[in-house]
């Protein structure tokens, strides 16, 4: 694979952001969303900052991007983000309709710091009932009942 200057420039912004971050109580993990050249938004790890398990770089940056341009997809748009998405972050990621990720750091350099995801990716490959926390089907006539809600409706907005 051929890097551009801009790949490599976006890169540099990750990664400054993620290094500035750990001087401001947060994690060390940075991430910026692009359309056509230019920056969208940016994101860092704010998980202990903000008492908030989800306040990951790529999804910080993805809410920020959505609230700046009124949308809750992201197509042709790229996130670079300074370490390889979590499965957490990934799935935000597709979510979002975002065309390229690019990474610096990789899952294995994240291990190295006591950052490992081994442990999720491993549970999604267990039958869901011995997951290390159970997730379990409870069958009922009641919850259906907004879905088929949804599925009536004229007006929605699919995503």
């Amino acid at each position: 694979m051929v890097f551009t200057p801009d790949d490599y420039k976006f890169m540099k912004i990750a990664a400054e952001l993620a290094e500035k971050n750990i001087d401001e109580n947060g994690g060390p993990f940075g991430a910026v969303i692009v359309r056509d050249g230019e920056v969208i938004a940016t994101g860092v790890n704010r998980v202990t900052a903000d008492n908030d398990p989800t306040s990951h770089a790529e999804v910080n940056a993805i809410r920020s991007a959505c609230r700046k341009e009124n949308t809750f997809k992201l197509d042709k748009c790229i996130i670079y983000s300074s370490c390889e998405p979590c499965p957490m972050c990934l799935s935000a990621i597709y979510w979002a309709g975002i065309s390229r990720i690019y990474y610096g750091n990789t899952q294995d350099d994240a291990d190295t710091i006591d950052f490992s995801d081994k442990f999720i990716y491993s549970e999604l490959d267990k039958p869901k009932v011995e997951r290390a926390i159970p997730c379990i089907h409870m069958p009922n006539d009641f919850t259906i009942k907004a879905f088929n809600k949804w599925r009536n409706k004229s007006d929605k907005i699919e995503y």
